[in-house]
């Protein structure tokens, strides 16, 4: 800015303040080649989903198959060219749409496919050997495809899916039965289905272009709002820190947003940033312990994030991760499968179309030590609340983890059981299975350990032996 003041010109520097935020310098960086998974056929369906899951043991992804759907399901450590032979999980007799872990047993995943059915499938320690047909449970109960899969957070057994026939199910796994059916509220085809933090409401957008807030169990609308954003494209919504709820959408000239809003007040949006003119549906995955929410558009070759606060403009722009080649879709790794000691905040598994290339989110620290203002206590896999309570009306909060020395299992996978005498709904086709008629329980035993100590004189080095105790 330039100023006189009797007859000379000073020049004033206007200082712009800049945002305090631990976060500010976040970055991601894709991994090494021979650490990608590589020569995949990702599906090519158009449809709208992330086509992949992944938690601490395993990566999933949709991928091409001739008469009929399939996945794959590998080992984190099984990196490098993946063998076109692999098995995959085949049983839908239409392509696969949607794939999800279960947050309460790494062991367990469910799809969602053309074929209107959902799967629920049991993958073995270090992955499967021959192709998987069989599910551990079928659940019928759509009359189109099924195109959106979502484990409660808290509750043990409890699927929600969406269907393009309006319809969303409340599934209670165990027992194969679809205790809830919200078939009267949706008018047009659900784009998104999710969540809130303890599992006690449920967040919707729709072709509509209405947003809905729903209590799960008695199917009502607790509040809506119409036309979160003005254009005719998908709308995703993802809750936030506190209840708020934030929104991607476009704009009646085609223009991306990102939008923040308060159900208590629908009226207005807190925050509506227009982001650029892509086509690409925006996917947002949101960071509760950090409260940072990444954008990945469907088509596009960028991560966008951004800080969630309580300060104007709520929604803080912190930077872009940028690549030359565009994503077909995406996984979000769970806070306990990172690497804290590498102070990594976020890792995502990037599908290319002959890939997946994991890429890591990191604040950069100069301390070795554990950062715990990165690493507040965190969601854990332990559910709080059981199936039939949960659907009787009690709710469970999350109960959390610490990941100071890194997450450990300590507890055995939570037991899978299945009821197959009180099984209304489900096909289960495993008449070839070893198990008991009644209940059906998968464990994985842990080895017991036990730590040697020896000292070596010459170098003065202490030895650590680690030796498993067979029982």
């Amino acid at each position: 800015m330039i100023r006189e003041k009797n007859g000379q010109q000073s020049v004033i520097m206007s200082r712009k303040v800049v945002r305090t935020s631990k976060f500010r310098h976040v970055f991601g960086q894709p991994v090494k080649a021979d650490q990608c998974y590589d020569d995949i056929r990702i599906s090519q369906m158009t449809w709208d989903s992330n086509f992949c899951s992944v938690n601490p043991k395993f990566v999933a992804m949709i991928v091409d198959a001739s008469g009929g759907g399939a996945f794959i399901v590998l080992p984190l450590s099984k990196t490098g060219r993946i063998d076109m032979s692999l098995p995959t999980v085949c049983g839908h007799t239409g392509p696969v749409l949607d794939i999800e872990f279960c947050p309460h047993n790494d062991n367990i995943i469910a799809s969602g496919s053309e074929d209107c059915s959902v799967m629920i499938w049991e993958i073995p320690d270090g992955g499967l050997t021959s192709p998987l047909s069989d599910p551990v449970v079928k659940l019928d109960g759509h009359s189109k495809r099924v195109g959106i899969l979502s484990w409660h957070p808290t509750a043990h057994n409890v699927l929600m899916s969406a269907g393009c026939d309006n319809v969303i199910i409340l599934w209670n796994v165990a027992r194969g039965e679809a205790v809830v059916r919200i078939d009267s509220v949706h008018t047009d085809m659900i784009y998104s289905a999710c969540w809130n933090r303890n599992g006690s409401q449920i967040l919707t957008s729709c072709k509509d272009k209405k947003l809905r807030v729903l209590d799960p169990r008695k199917g009502s609308v607790i509040c809506e709002k119409d036309k979160p954003h003005e254009g005719s494209r998908p709308v995703r919504a993802v809750f936030v820190s506190d209840g708020k709820i934030l929104t991607t959408g476009f704009s009646r000239m085609s223009e991306r947003q990102v939008a923040l809003w308060d159900p208590k007040n629908f009226g207005e949006p807190l925050t509506l940033q227009e982001l650029d003119t892509s086509s690409g549906v925006l996917l947002p995955f949101f960071d509760p312990d950090t409260g940072i929410v990444y954008l990945c558009g469907k088509g596009d070759s960028s991560i966008r994030y951004f800080e969630v606060t309580d300060e104007a403009p709520y929604v803080h722009y912190l930077s872009m991760y940028s690549s030359k080649e565009s994503q077909k879709g995406m996984g979000y790794m769970p806070k306990r499968g990172l690497e804290v000691n590498k102070c990594e905040i976020a890792r995502f598994y990037k599908l290319h179309e002959r890939k997946c290339e994991p890429v890591v989110m990191t604040v950069p620290r100069k301390s070795d030590l554990f950062q715990e203002d990165l690493y507040p206590d965190t969601i854990g896999p332990e559910p709080s609340v059981e199936a039939d309570d949960w659907f009787s009306g009690k709710n469970g909060e999350p109960i959390l983890i610490s990941l100071k020395d890194g997450f450990v299992a300590t507890t055995k996978n939570k037991e899978f059981k299945v009821i197959k005498s009180l099984m209304a709904t489900t096909s289960s086709s495993s008449s070839n299975r070893q198990c008991d008629s009644a209940v059906r329980e998968h464990r994985n035993p842990l080895p017991v350990y036990c730590v040697l100590m020896s000292l070596s004189v010459t170098n003065k080095l202490i030895i650590l032996k680690t030796t498993a105790l067979n029982k």
